[in-house]
């Protein structure tokens, strides 16, 4: 069995497909793994505003409309896995599998049908790479009573925890979530609120940009600390873990209900990047104060204005990068996919219990044989 594993994901800010490709050492361990090669595959630009259209609380014209989202992700999500390969040399065959995580368009954990939706048939992904695939992760996990959401604690628990410190993994993606690795102690996560989602639609609407390169737009700005307190008070910040969240709950129009009317578009951005930095500050000191490390991932590792306002927040901590680890901040994601793939098909759990609030450990995900 080859030890090559590719790993699919597009988050929160549908900002492109994550494709990594990742060697595993014999045995169970992720230790030792190697990234070989990783890619970034672009939306085309009318797939990718429907979709963040959806995620955002947008109604689907019909059943025939998500049949062909469902189809029109998976191909995409292919031809990222296929684009990887062939910038790799190497051969379709030498993968044992894929693990894709597919676009979330409703993550519902709550009421009396709890669900949780990504689109990208994982059939559609199979038949058109030749790739055994595991795709649809998150729905065995809510079936179970729990979010379904963050599953990328377990893998950042086999790769980063340490017996000297406390450490915490950062995700800086659409949403932020953290993963708590206590040297002695149960592993924890949960999100936190909105770490890009906010600012990269902000930015778009006022900018053109599909993000703030750099934190440079919120570096125009001064802090609204009325709007702050006003965005602060929803009451989903308040909200014991397990949490969860996603663009169905953070996007312009909440925003836009805060507003008074007549802010500078740059202060609204530079108040956006303080909810995120407070929001992720005040999570950790209330759930693990005593936390020496911050090691983080995701696109908000690029914007040195959030993490310095996140420093500024959690003055006691070392904030780093995943870099530091051998690991890049900018595939994390797609290559725990790739690892939940391997556990799958080993017939190992994927989900941490205490993180998502499941029942029980359980096998995640549905494989489609090549």
């Amino acid at each position: 069995m080859s030890h090559l594993y590719l790993g699919l994901i597009s988050g929160t800010s549908a900002d492109g497909i994550d494709a990594a490709l990742v060697e595993f050492p014999d045995g169970t361990s992720a230790r030792g793994l190697q990234l070989r090669a990783a890619r970034v595959h672009p939306w085309p630009a009318a797939l990718r505003e429907r979709l963040v259209a959806l995620g955002q609380g947008g109604e689907l014209t019909s059943l025939d409309e998500l049949g062909r989202l469902d189809v029109q992700v998976a191909q995409q999500f292919a031809d990222a896995a296929l684009s990887l390969l062939d910038d790799a040399g190497i051969s379709p065959r030498q993968v044992a599998a894929i693990g894709s995580h597919g676009q979330t368009l409703r993550h519902r954990p709550h009421g009396d049908a709890p669900f949780t939706m990504q689109v990208g048939d994982g059939s559609v992904i199979a038949e058109r790479t030749g790739i055994a695939t595991v795709a649809d992760f998150r729905r065995r996990d809510v079936a179970a009573g729990g979010h379904g959401a963050p599953l990328v604690p377990a893998f950042h628990a086999a790769l980063l925890h340490s017996p000297d410190e406390d450490r915490a993994v950062l995700n800086l993606g659409g949403i932020g979530n953290y993963t708590l690795l206590p040297r002695v102690g149960t592993v924890r996560g949960f999100d936190t609120g909105p770490a890009n989602a906010l600012l990269d639609a902000w930015c778009l609407r006022h900018t053109g940009e599909a993000f703030d390169a750099g934190g440079a737009f919120a570096a125009r700005g001064r802090i609204d600390d009325a709007l702050l307190a006003r965005l602060l008070d929803d009451p989903w910040f308040a909200l014991p873990p397990p949490k969860s969240t996603g663009r169905e709950q953070f996007h312009l129009d909440w925003v836009r209900t805060r507003l008074h009317g007549g802010e500078s578009p740059a202060d609204v951005q530079a108040t956006l990047l303080e909810l995120s930095a407070v929001t992720i500050a005040r999570a950790l000191g209330a759930h693990q104060p005593g936390t020496a490390r911050v090691i983080a991932c995701g696109g908000g590792v690029r914007n040195p204005q959030l993490l310095a306002r996140i420093a500024a927040h959690l003055p006691h901590a070392r904030i780093g990068s995943t870099d530091a680890h051998g690991l890049d901040p900018d595939f994390v994601e797609a290559m725990a996919f790739a690892w939940l793939a391997r556990e799958t098909l080993a017939q190992r759990p994927g989900n941490l219990p205490a993180v998502t609030g499941a029942r029980g450990p359980r096998v995640l995900g549905v494989a489609h044989p090549a």
